[in-house]
């Protein structure tokens, strides 16, 4: 389904990885790992299609990216390791301000459900500068819940989850995954995903 082919990429001068090639079918989970400044950002902004690679190529369905951008944009949802939540929004219109970059129109009793399952009931009138960062970061769980994205990309996803937030996003995974659907994530952290997980190492480019 997604495909990374001999993938190079140089920050400041300094080579990151070349020849960097993986393979992500339905329903498979794929960590990238690495120690810090190895590229694992770089490398998820070039799956994403936001930074180009010096050399190689990522595909979609057995096209690349870059001219089967419409339809992977519609598959694809990546969430970076900062929130991306506007402060002077409520909880509800950030959520409906994320879906707006999918072209998604969904009632305000399905994103009620969804901010449910976040552990944000009743949050929905709270503006994003009263929350937790916390709380932010569940603002993003939602609005994958509610993205209808067949690939999650998500760099540092447990970044500022507590153990219960850490658990959920665990769980949404899962779900995901069971589903038929795709996730490559990086993290500091363990994730204890119940099922067999492949894995990219920055740094000695092997393939688990």
């Amino acid at each position: 389904m997604f495909e990374a082919k001999s993938l190079e990429c140089v920050r400041d001068d300094r080579l990151l990885f070349n020849d960097l090639s993986f393979a992500v079918a339905e329903s498979e989970v794929l960590q990238i790992e690495g120690a810090n400044g190895s590229g694992k950002t770089s490398l998820l902004r070039i799956l994403c299609g936001l930074r180009l690679p010096e050399a190689g190529q990522v595909l979609w369905q057995e096209e690349s990216i870059i001219s089967n951008r419409e339809d992977y944009y519609a598959s694809m949802v990546y969430i970076g390791h900062l929130p991306c939540v506007k402060g002077d929004l409520t909880v509800l219109e950030n959520v409906r301000s994320l879906l707006d970059t999918r072209s998604l129109s969904l009632s305000n009793e399905q994103i009620e459900v969804a901010l449910a399952k976040v552990g944000l009931a009743s949050y929905e009138d709270v503006p994003g500068k009263a929350l937790s960062s916390g709380q932010r970061r569940r603002i993003l769980l939602a609005f994958i819940e509610l993205s209808q994205a067949k690939l999650w990309i998500l760099d540092e996803p447990l970044t500022a989850l507590d153990v219960q937030g850490v658990t959920l996003m665990e769980s949404m995974i899962m779900e995901h995954k069971q589903a038929g659907g795709s996730v490559v994530f990086t993290t500091h952290h363990g994730m204890q995903l119940e099922c067999e997980m492949s894995s990219v190492q920055l740094g000695r480019r092997s393939r688990g």
